[in-house]
């Protein structure tokens, strides 16, 4: 069983990593793997909430740490032919994604980040990291802005909370988009079956993709019959290919009052996911790796895919910059039901 509250540098799988405890909630984090959540348990109501397997060994983990845990992305998704415009300076990322001529999801859940502090209170067990990113990272020769990232994972009765706080240390503007590739484990009830998982996302509008090359066009669309499972909280996220759905961001209803995040519920058992964000998380995609991999991704995002290079207004994009000095910083959390 978790411990009531504490937090404590443990040896996972071979690496060392740190283990949260408040309640009932467990949740093992990896600062040399990006900070990632590995794994996030509710150990009361036998809830698997993030995709994790005992099986899987840190080498295979390394080879894909985009669809194991909770990892997280700075300049996540695909920029065109690697193109990056700030409104300082343009950027040529490495193609990472030949198939697409894309580069795809940035560096920094690659990196091992380092403990910067760790403590519990009673109240609440947590962890920050932190990775400065300068000269000595070999992706600063095309990406050439200095930054530091604090990334907070905390535990309390309020469930799992992420912060990551991103501090531009050069004197170029610095671009900022920033998601989660939130792996959610399929089923997430012990005893569970992926038929009976439902997810509810707050959709308002579509977002409309090039599919050769999934690039979004600047489009949107009105909810199809398809996107309003989504809406209504009918969509089964699994046993189907869910490619990049994209939409922006409303609000749910959770106990009668509004929520801005998503729900996921096993209709079995009556347990629910439920996944709230900040509100510059403007925008949700929704992903699963063909549908039969035993996880899906429901993804927040501050920015729209490719958001640097698109000809619109930021307010309409989410694209961000940072001055030099000046401090950005973005939140979201999970709790069950």
């Amino acid at each position: 069983m978790a411990k009531k509250c504490s937090a404590e540098k443990i040896q996972h799988k071979g690496i060392e990593a740190v283990e949260l405890c408040y309640g009932g909630y467990r949740a093992i984090v990896a600062p040399t793997l990006g900070s990632n959540v590995l794994r996030f348990r509710d150990d009361e109501k036998g809830m698997e909430i993030f995709r994790y397997s005992e099986a899987l060994t840190i080498p295979e983990f390394m080879e894909a740490p985009e669809i194991w845990g909770l990892p997280t992305l700075y300049l996540p998704n695909r920029h065109d032919m690697g193109v990056l415009k700030t409104s300082d300076d343009l950027y040529t990322l490495p193609v990472n994604e030949t198939r697409f001529k894309n580069h795809l999801h940035g560096f920094l859940h690659k990196r091992a980040h380092s403990i910067k502090e760790m403590g519990s209170d009673g109240k609440r067990a947590f962890v920050t990291t932190t990775y400065t990113y300068d000269e000595k990272d070999f992706f600063f020769n095309c990406f050439p802005v200095k930054f530091t990232s604090e990334i907070t994972i905390e535990l309390s009765k309020d469930g799992l909370k992420h912060t990551i706080k991103l501090i531009n240390n050069s004197d170029k503007q610095m671009p900022v988009s920033i998601a989660t590739h939130t792996t959610i484990n399929a089923p997430f009830v012990e005893g569970g079956e992926q038929k009976n998982i439902r997810l509810q996302v707050p959709c308002e509008k579509k977002l409309v993709f090039n599919k050769r090359r999934w690039l979004p066009t600047g489009k949107t669309a009105k909810l199809s019959d398809w996107d309003m499972e989504y809406k209504n909280g009918t969509m089964c996220p699994v046993l189907k290919d869910i490619c990049n759905d994209m939409y922006t961001a409303g609000t749910v209803k959770l106990d009668g009052k509004d929520f801005y995040g998503c729900v996921m519920t096993d209709t079995a058992s009556g347990k629910k996911i439920c996944y709230e964000v900040d509100k510059k998380y403007k925008f949700w995609i929704v992903w699963n790796h063909e549908g039969f991999m035993n996880y899906f991704c429901p993804e927040p995002m501050t920015a729209q895919v490719n958001a640097a290079n698109l000809d619109m207004p930021a307010e309409q994009s989410g694209y961000a910059e940072l001055a030099p000095n000046e401090v950005y910083t973005v939140s979201q959390r999970f709790f069950t039901k």
